[in-house]
């Protein structure tokens, strides 16, 4: 789940439902503990200016100390991605969750401390706030990179706006469609209904607003059963989410040398790569790596390149859609892309991915040695 960028409507809806009831359940948990709302900022930016008017400067400081807590979680979710990125994690997106699974498992230690006790002032409100503030802005941004900023799990208001905007667009497509097409038969209507594009995302949408609505919900029946142990749900449910994660292995990608292919008496301009599974564990389901930043780092002077995915796991929509990126990044960078190892189901996959408007059908081979032909000619044709 946290590999790679989000691109498929399942992963997107996945991250939404599993992420935003924490975001819930922490901003009401923050709330009837130290009576203010950590998972955004929109009031306290409000409260900010009305207190600087109205000359409250100790309401000041407060609402600045959580506008800066928030700004630094997502700061520091920046830093890590991009360190990540650079330094060739296989998951740039795990340490960003670890940490907030610390901070809040720290919130969570200070509310078993403090018992039952509202904490208004001092110290500790400061501590609290600003361990869950962090933690947000941390989360927000993190799954905000994932999802390319499709999903955004701790604030309400973008969401809400985003479902009017959907659902009137939804609404249009319906009529026109009634309007200009022959009646069909319901379920067919049902059918292309649920595959529009504005109807994915208004389940999205909806899986947000759900998921965070629950979440309040737990939140507050935990803070009256159980107000000592409030929040180790959601600590436990997002260490399990890491842990989960890391156990899954993920495939590497090797040039033929290290694949023992040797060179393979390839020109210079060409290079192959073989997507390999771990031997040593075996009967565990492998992931796809992150192939749009392997793509970033390749040889600038490698002109072709040849994707062996023959040893790949099952391709899902997912993986497609990632695919599908790299082809346009490659053409973008004047680099051509041939895909080895491709079945006739994988094949299908990529097509209903969408991949079909940038796959050129002559660059998708079955086996490596008719890739390794046609990135020949590729080459000989750039020279």
């Amino acid at each position: 789940m946290l590999v790679a960028q989000a691109h498929s409507f399942t992963q997107q809806a996945r991250l939404a439902i599993t992420l935003a009831w924490i975001a819930g359940y922490t901003n009401v948990v923050t709330f009837l503990t130290c009576n203010t709302n950590t998972s955004h900022v929109t009031g306290t930016v409000s409260r900010w200016g009305v207190s600087i008017v109205e000359g409250t400067w100790s309401l000041t400081i407060f609402a600045t100390f959580i506008l800066v807590t928030f700004f630094l979680g997502a700061l520091a979710s920046g830093f890590c991605t991009e360190t990540g990125r650079r330094r060739g994690w296989e998951s740039i997106y795990v340490l960003p969750m670890t940490m907030q699974a610390l901070l809040l498992a720290s919130f969570a230690a200070g509310i078993e401390l403090q018992g039952h006790q509202k904490v208004e002032t001092g110290s500790i409100l400061y501590a609290l706030t600003g361990l869950a503030t962090f933690a947000m802005g941390l989360q927000n941004a993190t799954i905000t990179r994932i999802s390319s900023g499709v999903v955004r799990t701790t604030h309400m208001t973008g969401v809400f706006t985003d479902l009017g905007i959907e659902t009137a667009q939804l609404f249009f497509w319906l009529r026109d469609r009634r309007t200009n097409s022959p009646p069909l038969p319901p379920t067919t209507l049902l059918h292309s209904v649920r595959a529009h594009p504005t109807a994915r995302r208004l389940a999205i949408l909806g899986s947000v607003a759900g998921s965070f609505a629950l979440g309040a919900g737990l939140g507050a029946l935990g803070y009256d059963k159980f107000p000592r142990l409030t929040m180790f749900p959601p600590v436990i449910f997002l260490l399990w989410i890491i842990v989960m994660d890391i156990r899954t292995p993920i495939c590497e990608i090797e040039s033929s040398e290290q694949a023992g292919a040797g060179d393979m008496g390839l020109p210079m301009g060409l290079a192959v790569y073989h997507l390999r599974k771990d031997r040593e564990r075996k009967g565990k389901v492998h992931r796809m790596p992150d192939l749009l930043r392997w793509s970033e780092r390749l040889p600038a002077d490698k002109r072709v390149v040849i994707l062996d995915l023959g040893d790949s796991p099952h391709l899902d929509t997912n993986a497609a859609l990632e695919l599908r990126e790299m082809i346009r990044q490659s053409k973008a960078r004047g680099r051509q892309l041939v895909l080895a190892g491709v079945g006739e189901r994988q094949f299908s996959i990529l097509r209903e991915a969408g991949a079909g408007d940038l796959l050129d059908t002559t660059n998708v081979c079955t086996d490596l040695e008719l890739a390794i032909a046609r990135g020949l000619n590729l080459l000989a044709e750039t020279s």
